[in-house]
């Protein structure tokens, strides 16, 4: 006997779930609801199964292919245009010459199929109806029977005052085929609505038959979630994947749990998911395959979906999260909120009860949403942040997405061009490198491999290899978990905002450049890198004077890539180095904390009787200073030494800070008739203004220093190289250089605005302010008799920074926080 699967369904109540899938196609305790229905018709033995299908068809086709995978034989039958549930059967006519059963393909169901076949045999019926008694019938067909199980009366949604019995419309019918002789052809039919009654007034053998057992409409998404709680609870019948334990908890295949999570049954965790520590799941809680669940997270009555991603502390209630979802840190979603695949919601932000998001969909961090989002984005999230292309490794960060991104890139530049690319020691830095590779060579695009190497050497050979670009793929230096790709031009400066523009123009439209066979890219090993890195390095300094101060030095690496690159160098040196960290480590899940490691590295220097101490991180990026005391210099205070020994032993000087540096560089350059040229606070710029003519010094308040005439781009070696030569030309200690220095007092606030509010806000300070002198070199710095007060938008966060100088600490933090309390005011 065969069964008809109708599964033609748009399931427009379940929106957004079923926006960009068909309502079969849902997961119901991890599979698609008509899943369950075919497990169920197999059991009672019907094997030759014909769907019928229309919305997304093809979802439905490519799951379920020709059945065998589900044991078995499937065919399907399209509908071009909505043809009702009669007209969609009768569209399979050709499949039907016997005696079937119809059912639908999204309800939830174990009534006994069989029972129904048999009822329907003992009443030689052309037409067996599944009744089902329901306490609230309202919103279904009532169907009143006889004592003998024949139809009385249909009752299509009636009120209360027609209810004569509770017994509803299953949808599920046995039919003989010469129901289709009632069934108008070309036209939307129906079986409850137009059909059935009509074969009730012929006086056709029309019969119902209350079944036993579980059914539920899951046509909404109340019903959709008490569904869930329903299988958890075993009141219905159906197979659900994974190992059960105690208490009521299935685990899937490779899922990990860590034992400080806390699971309280009744609960499904999907295969290859992972909980963290301080992670709490409540009952009801149903997780997808392949969903990470980061530490302190709280999950109470949540159904998530496959691929999903929710940070630490993040907190969902009685909601629905769609596929590949991403919820960041301290993320809440309240009672009944409902999230469409794709969407991202970012730190903090709160989605306020009942709030539907509709598919893709961005969710600013900090926000609060009180509405549903159906047309209302702000599109894709920028591609590129301050850094580059940043992201959680294999979640933000795919490669899929690197190789897109890369061949976006390759487009940019001629075909033949070469490309530097280039990792650090992690294991996902090694992977998406790859993928990087291959969409240069899928553009046309060669690539010189540097492997493992610092970022500054990665700039160097771009600048000296003739290569018209370069590309990193390294950890972020503060989550383990992220992963940063840094894209630089022909002269190995991080790419600019119009050429980012550019790139993520053709990433999003996918406007790739694909070389034919002949034309793909090639990969090379370029030699001696390294060789003539240290060469023109050593061509900078005094060589025979740093030698002569005989230098010792406590040196950790970070274990990063630099550990490579020093040797090199430190041989040429002469110093006597005490090496820690001194090994490239994959570095996964590995946080360095760079203050911790400073102080360990001051006993050394203190215990060794070193000169200084230094730390490199991990990208050969950035530097931390310790001076012979075993003191350790806060970025501000290296900045102002290494300005302090430049404006010393260099008539002229020109030197390039970004404008939230304190008043003391300018006093410094003054005194030594020194010239100096603010930047903007972004990097990119920075090196930009570095690259030009006659720049001596550049550098940041967060580590990064250049001296440009060697390479115009942070560069710790390099940094240190220069250093060691600036006090060996001095005949200074670190110490005493920063004991000389002018004292300075900064102070910063933070204050939260939404994204359509900050141009108001920078606005309305101009105005408020034209009285005092401004700098709009970044953001509007305010200038002040004894300091100055900079107010800054964050290109990436809802947040208004405020910088503050002032003559003493008191004193700059109340004039950031007088500046953040006005900001405030506007806001309200």
């Amino acid at each position: 006997m065969k069964a008809v699967i109708m599964a033609g369904g748009e399931g427009t109540r379940l929106r957004p779930l079923t926006s960009n899938q068909p309502k079969p196609m849902m997961p119901l305790a991890n599979r698609p609801m008509m899943e369950h229905i075919v497990t169920l018709l197999r059991r009672h033995g019907f094997e030759d199964i014909v769907v019928t299908v229309a919305f997304q068809a093809n979802q439905i086709r490519t799951y379920f292919g020709n059945g065998a995978e589900f044991g078995v034989r499937m065919v399907y039958a399209t509908e071009e245009t909505p043809l009702g549930t009669a007209g969609s059967v009768l569209n399979a006519r050709d499949e039907l010459d016997e005696r079937f059963l119809v059912i639908s393909g999204d309800v939830l169901t174990d009534i006994d199929l069989s029972a129904v076949v048999r009822f329907h045999d003992q009443r030689a019926a052309m037409a067996t109806l599944a009744l089902k008694a329901m306490e609230n019938p309202l919103e279904f067909g009532i169907v009143i029977t006889r004592e003998d199980g024949s139809v009385d009366r249909f009752l299509e949604k009636p009120t209360w005052g027609q209810v004569f019995s509770d017994t509803i419309n299953t949808g599920i019918y046995v039919l003989e085929p010469e129901i289709f002789d009632h069934i108008e052809h070309g036209q939307p039919v129906d079986f409850s609505s137009d059909v059935f009654p009509a074969m009730l007034e012929a006086g056709k053998p029309l019969f119902g038959y209350v079944a036993e057992g579980y059914w539920e409409d899951v046509g909404t998404i109340d019903a959709y979630v008490k569904a869930h709680q329903d299988v958890l609870d075993g009141r219905v019948d159906v197979e659900i994947p994974g190992f059960r334990l105690g208490e009521g908890v299935w685990l899937g295949e490779g899922s990990e749990v860590h034992p400080a999570a806390k699971v309280e049954g009744p609960v499904i965790i999907g295969d290859y998911c992972r909980i963290e520590s301080g992670v709490h799941l409540r009952e009801y809680t149903v997780l997808g395959s392949n969903v990470r669940v980061s530490a302190d997270a709280y999950l109470d009555r949540a159904v998530v979906h496959d691929n999903a991603y929710l940070g630490p502390g993040v907190r969902l209630r009685g909601c629905v999260i769609g596929r590949s979802s991403d919820l960041r840190r301290g993320a809440r979603c309240e009672e009944g909120v409902v999230l469409g695949d794709e969407c991202y919601v970012g730190e903090h932000a709160v989605i306020n009860p009942g709030v539907k998001v509709y598919p893709f969909k961005t969710v600013e961090p900090g926000a609060i949403v009180n509405s549903s989002i159906v047309w209302e984005s702000r599109g894709a999230r920028n591609l590129f942040g301050r850094q580059g292309v940043a992201g959680l490794a294999n979640v933000d960060i795919s490669p899929e997405l690197a190789t897109r991104l890369a061949m976006a890139y390759g487009t940019t530049m001629k075909r033949g061009s070469t490309v530097v690319a280039s990792r650090d020691t992690s294991r996902a830095a090694r992977v998406l490198k790859r993928a990087v590779m291959v969409g240069l060579n899928a553009a046309g695009i060669d690539v010189n491999d540097l492997e493992v190497a610092t970022i500054p050497l990665t700039r160097f050979q771009v600048r000296g290899g003739r290569s018209s670009g370069g590309i990193t793929v390294r950890l972020a230096p503060d989550d383990p978990q992220s992963v940063i790709i840094r894209i630089f031009d022909s002269t190995g400066l991080d790419i600019n905002e119009a050429a980012q523009r550019k790139v993520e123009r053709l990433f999003y439209r996918e406007d790739f450049r694909r070389a034919l066979a002949g034309e793909l890219g090639d990969i090379g090993f370029p030699p001696r890198t390294l060789e003539y890195y240290t060469a023109v390095l050593m061509e900078q300094v005094d060589l025979d004077g740093i030698r002569d101060a005989g230098f010792k030095v406590v040196l950790d690496y970070a274990y990063g890539a630099a550990s490579f690159v020093m040797p090199n160098v430190l041989a040429k040196l002469g110093a006597d180095v005490l090496s820690v960290n001194a090994y490239a480590s994959t570095r996964q899940g590995l946080t360095f904390d760079r203050w911790q490691h400073a102080g360990e590295v001051g006993e050394l220097v203190r215990a060794a009787g070193a000169h200084l101490g230094a730390i490199i991180d991990g990208d050969g990026e950035h530097l931390t200073l310790i001076d012979e005391t075993g003191r350790v210099l806060t970025d501000d205070e290296a900045l102002m030494a290494l300005l302090s020994l430049v404006v010393t032993t260099k008539e002229h000087a020109c030197v390039a800070f970004p404008v939230s540096v304190g008043r003391a560089a300018e006093q410094m350059c003054q005194q030594a008739g020194a010239r100096i040229i603010w930047t903007k606070l972004s990097t990119p710029h920075l090196m930009e203004v570095a690259a030009g003519p006659g720049i001596d010094f550049a550098g940041s308040q967060e580590g990064g220093y250049m001296f440009p005439r060697f390479l115009p781009g942070y560069d710790a070696v390099a940094t240190l190289v220069h250093l060691l030569n600036l006090l060996a030309l001095t005949g200074t200690r670190l110490s005493k250089v920063v004991s000389s220095l002018p004292t300075f007092h900064l102070a910063h606030e933070g204050v939260v605005t939404p994204w359509e509010q900050k141009g108001m806000v920078m606005r309305t300070i101009v105005e408020r302010t034209k009285d005092h002198e401004l700098v709009l070199v970044d953001g509007v710095k305010i200038l002040y008799d004894d300091g100055w007060a900079l107010i800054l938008p964050d290109p990436e966060e809802p947040v208004t920074h405020v910088w503050a100088e002032a003559d003493g600490d008191a004193e700059a933090k109340s004039r950031a926080q007088e500046h953040a309390r006005r900001i405030r005011q506007m806001l309200r």
